[in-house]
């Protein structure tokens, strides 16, 4: 494998998506700014109320700052990645950040595989110095791919710790507006692997994620679960998106935020069903044994 020597590399920049979390995001710009990479930076900030924009003016007048003006959320990844102008990218959000030397070691890896769309790290949570349990699931992904993956092969991937090629995330039209935000990245996933690119996670690239205290982890409960039930009726041929609809609807909380996440899924479906484009039976059969591989996942409950 080619290596790049210590110091600057200018094959990587950095976007992060951010709202309402100045003390987080200005952390994590701290800690990227002192990479020994020095990536670009790119901060899309989705309308903040509590004097983001004007602090990241302030304190890192060399990052690009974008305002569209109201809450794209993952869209405002498609927006900064407009002005990416490096072959890679690595997503960022305001409380996750990359350990020195990762993003090296990511371009390295997508140097020199030119298939690889997106290669996924290994995540550290902060204060605890702990794996997050989804690593257990990317460790062990039930995929097989060829062998010049640099690690298991992924079906998914998590934006907040993922290298992306950047031509092929443009290719596959970025995230779907219509999900905005929560698990959003499934979709992405499924479109780059129906093209032909292979997702990879690498045990050698790590992030490290300190979660905000201003999460709201219902309302992100709310909006995964419907953003999952769009993507299986987006992808999923008719019989596995029954199967799956009907496995969510026995198995999630019986509690008000299941039942507005499936109303909020069910108002939705005459667009999703109108661009509704399943999958070929071989991709299908990729996602079928994810899904059966996440069954028992403590990192894919629908609680909160």
């Amino acid at each position: 494998m080619t290596t790049h020597p210590a110091g600057r590399d200018g094959r990587t920049s950095v976007v992060v998506i951010t709202h309402n979390r100045r003390t987080e995001l200005l952390r994590t710009l701290e800690l990227m700014r002192q990479l020994p990479e020095r990536p670009p930076l790119i901060v899309t900030d989705n309308a903040s109320t509590d004097g983001t924009a004007e602090a990241i003016l302030q304190a890192f007048p060399d990052v690009l700052l974008l305002c569209p003006g109201r809450n794209l959320g993952a869209v405002g990844r498609n927006l900064a990645v407009r002005h990416v102008r490096t072959p890679y990218v690595a997503f960022c959000d305001d409380d996750t950040w990359w350990e020195p030397g990762s993003l090296r070691r990511a371009a390295d890896l997508l140097d020199t595989r030119p298939r690889l769309a997106a290669v996924t790290a290994r995540i550290i949570v902060e204060p605890s110095g702990t794996e997050d349990p989804v690593v257990a699931e990317l460790r062990d992904s039930p995929l097989t791919g060829p062998d010049w993956l640099p690690g298991p092969a992924l079906g998914s991937f998590l934006a907040a710790s993922t290298v992306l090629r950047t031509d092929a995330f443009r290719s596959a039209g970025g995230f779907h507006p219509g999900l905005w935000f929560g698990g959003e990245e499934e979709l992405l996933a499924t479109d780059l692997m129906r093209a032909g690119w292979w997702l990879s996670y690498s045990e050698d690239l790590t992030v490290h994620h300190q979660a905000s205290v201003l999460r709201d982890s219902t309302a992100r409960r709310i909006l995964g679960l419907r953003n999952t039930l769009w993507f299986t009726w987006l992808r999923r041929p008719l019989l596995p998106a029954l199967r799956r609809t009907a496995q969510l609807m026995v198995t999630v909380p019986r509690d008000a935020a299941s039942v507005r996440a499936f109303a909020r899924a069910a108002a939705g479906m005459p667009w999703v069903l109108r661009q509704r484009d399943p999958v070929p039976p071989a991709l299908e059969d990729r996602l079928t044994a994810l899904q059966r591989a996440r069954r028992d996942s403590p990192a894919r409950r629908y609680v909160g």
